[in-house]
């Protein structure tokens, strides 16, 4: 037990440093680059935090695992929108534009409506390699139309990190709140274990660990007032899971899902609280405790489905 405990504190001790350097290089490379930090957030720290959902989805769609490549998929990107928001809004006031809640948002609402046509094929219970070259293909001209519209300025080099210490504190952070997620999994998945605690709270553990780099770096930058970073990395995992993560593993093996209901049901989940929570986001400004609490709910019902 004491394995365990150590393995927990661990974790969240590694988030905490780890998501203070991601924070603070992403900032710098938003200087540097003359781009908001939102930007920065959607693409360089949001692929970054999802590198367990991408490992994921490569080494289970090569041993043919498929369900758990989009079940994982799946319950991280709900548990993301719906908690990752619920969390924020409750440790600081969360106020992002009605225009980027519009442009992000809709890019994340098409991302799982893309995943969602996929699970509709489903039916056939393959997601074949063609299908999944053409998802990284959407997600990477998704990327190329953001870079087109974000407004660049003309002077940016007032960052006291050089560009190349901004990347390689990025690069730092990230493999930090990676490996502190799995140390918080694997370490609160055994204290479950050894406590004697019903399975679903182990489930519990194991679907908090999964976002926990995401919301480890989300929660860093909206306590130092960065929520630029935050919100973009909320919404950019989002939008990177669905496309290119789940896209990357089929594109390699091709993905063979045998629950097809319990697909369909967490995918459509998925999609209609993403779009009551981007509602809430962009009605509430800021988000307040009742809306807060609301994102919390919408998170429950994920462990009832599949």
């Amino acid at each position: 037990m004491l394995a365990a405990l150590l393995a927990l504190l661990a974790g969240v001790t590694t988030l905490v440093y780890g998501g203070d350097r991601v924070v603070d290089g992403a900032s710098a490379l938003a200087r540097h680059a003359g781009v908001s930090a939102f930007f920065v957030g959607v693409t360089v720290v949001s692929v970054g935090s999802s590198v367990p959902e991408i490992a994921t989805s490569l080494y289970a769609a090569a041993y043919g695992s498929g369900d758990l490549v989009v079940g994982h998929i799946v319950g991280s990107a709900t548990s993301q929108i719906t908690l990752g928001v619920g969390v924020l809004s409750l440790a600081a006031p969360l106020s992002v534009a009605r225009e980027k809640t519009r442009v992000y948002g809709g890019g994340m609402l098409a991302a799982m409506a893309v995943m969602a046509v996929m699970a509709v094929a489903l039916q056939s219970g393959t997601i074949t390699r063609v299908q999944g070259a053409l998802m990284v293909l959407a997600y990477l001209g998704f990327l190329a139309v953001l870079a087109e519209h974000e407004d660049y300025a003309d002077h940016v080099d007032d960052s006291e990190l050089s560009l190349g210490r901004a990347a390689g504190s990025v690069l730092l952070g990230v493999a930090l709140v990676v490996v502190g997620g799995h140390l918080l999994v694997t370490g609160g998945q055994r204290l479950a274990v050894q406590v004697g605690v019903p399975s679903y709270l182990v489930e519990l553990v194991t679907g908090l660990g999964t976002t926990a780099p995401e919301i480890a770096v989300e929660l860093v930058a909206v306590r130092r007032d960065r929520t630029g970073i935050a919100v973009g990395t909320l919404l950019g995992s989002n939008i990177t899971d669905p496309l290119f993560s789940l896209g990357v593993g089929a594109a390699l093996a091709g993905v063979h899902v045998t629950a097809v209901p319990g697909v369909l049901a967490s995918v459509g989940y998925m999609l209609a609280a993403s779009a009551v929570v981007l509602a809430i986001l962009y009605a509430r400004r800021p988000v307040g405790r009742a809306g807060s609490l609301a994102c919390l709910v919408l998170y429950v019902p994920t462990f009832f489905l599949g």
